[in-house]
C-alpha cells in the first residue's frame, strides 16, 4: 500500500517546469570516533556544516514512471548514470515510499570532487528527495525523508535539512546547534585530486576512543575538536598532510582540517581577504589542486 504522512493531502505532480536544488557541500568541522559498533558501524560523533558551494540538481515531471539521469560539471565524467548511482537510488527509494508512478527527467552537475569527504553523494542524494518531494507534490514529512535518506547512507539524513547540526550514531541522531560567529564564515576547501575509500580509512583508524565532541562555540572546536580519521586517511593519501600544512601556512586562519575520510580538507578563515589571498596562493603554488572560495551556509 502508498504510504503517506498523517493529515498530509494526496501527492499530485507539480506543474512547474523544471525545478531547482543545490546539494551543498558538507563539512566535518570535527568528527570523533568513539567505538565500533555491533551493527558494523562506527558510533560517530561530528559538528557537520554545510557551504554555499554544492552540485546543482535540476528536474521536470514525467508520467511514464521512469528516471532518467544526465550528468555533467566539472567532475561528471566521474559518474555513471547507473542504478547504483545515489541520485536515481534516492529517486526509487522516495518512488517506493509513495507507491506512485511519478517519473523524472534529472540532470546532475557535479561541481564538487567525487569521494573527496564532503558528501558529494550524499547530498546528491538528499537534494533529490529535496527536489522530487517538490516536484511530485509528495506528502512527505522532513522526518520521514530523513528516515528514507538513512536507507541510502549515514551522511544523507544531515544532508536532508542542510543546516549545522550535531551528528551522532552512524548519522541517524541529528541535533540543530548553530556556533555564534560561524553562519557565513569564509571556508577555503582544497582537494589535491586524489579519492579515498572511506572504507579503506575507517578500517584504518586505530581504536583508541580519544573522547567526546563537546562544541558549545567555536573556540571549543577549534582547541578540542578533532578528526579521528587524519591519520589513516594521510595513511593512505600522504598528499592530504600536504594540503594541512599548506592550509596552516596561510595568515588568517582560524582552523584548517580534513573533511571527512578525505581528501578534501578545509580552512576557516578571519576575512574574505585573507581567504582570497590563500587561495591566489595555493593555485600558483599547487596548480593540480582542487580550490575552492566559499562560505558556511546561513540557513
Amino acid at each position: 500500500m502508498p504510504h503517506v504522512d498523517a493529515e498530509a493531502p494526496a501527492a499530485c505532480p507539480a506543474d512547474a517546469g523544471e525545478l531547482v536544488e543545490t546539494a551543498f557541500a558538507k563539512i566535518n568541522l570535527a568528527l570523533h570516533v568513539r567505538h565500533k559498533r555491533a551493527d558494523g558501524y562506527h558510533a560517530l560523533e561530528s559538528l557537520f556544516v554545510f557551504t554555499e558551494l554544492g552540485d546543482r540538481l535540476s528536474g521536470r515531471i514525467r508520467a511514464d514512471g521512469m528516471i532518467g539521469l544526465d550528468i555533467d560539471g566539472p567532475f561528471g565524467h566521474s559518474l555513471d548514470a547507473d542504478p547504483d548511482n545515489l541520485v536515481i537510488r534516492a529517486a526509487r527509494a522516495l518512488q517506493a515510499h509513495l507507491g506512485e508512478g511519478f517519473g523524472a527527467d534529472l540532470r546532475l552537475s557535479k561541481i564538487l570532487p567525487v569521494a573527496s569527504g564532503i558528501g558529494g553523494g550524499s547530498a546528491d542524494a538528499a537534494a533529490t528527495l529535496r527536489l522530487l518531494r517538490r516536484l511530485w507534490n509528495a506528502p512527505v514529512a522532513g522526518e520521514t525523508l530523513e528516515r528514507i535518506a538513512l536507507t541510502l547512507g549515514s551522511d544523507v539524513p544531515a544532508c536532508v535539512s542542510s543546516v549545522s547540526q550535531m551528528v551522532r550514531g552512524r548519522g541517524e541522531v541529528l541535533q540543530q546547534q548553530a556556533l555564534a560567529g560561524l553562519s557565513a564564515m569564509p571556508i577555503l576547501l582544497v582537494n589535491p585530486g586524489v579519492a579515498v575509500s572511506t572504507a579503506q580509512v575507517f578500517s584504518g583508524w586505530d581504536r583508541v576512543d580519544r573522547g567526546p565532541l563537546e562544541a558549545t562555540d567555536l573556540e571549543q572546536l577549534i582547541a578540542a575538536g578533532r578528526n579521528d580519521l587524519e591519520a589513516p586517511a594521510m595513511a593512505a593519501a600522504p598528499v592530504i598532510a600536504d594540503v594541512l600544512a599548506a592550509l596552516r601556512a596561510c595568515d588568517g586562519v582560524r582552523l584548517a582540517r580534513m573533511s571527512g575520510s578525505g581528501a578534501t580538507c578545509f580552512a576557516l578563515f578571519e576575512t574574505d581577504r585573507h581567504r582570497a589571498a590563500a587561495a591566489e596562493r595555493l593555485r600558483a603554488d599547487h596548480g593540480a589542486w582542487w580550490v575552492a572560495e566559499t562560505r558556511i551556509r546561513t540557513a
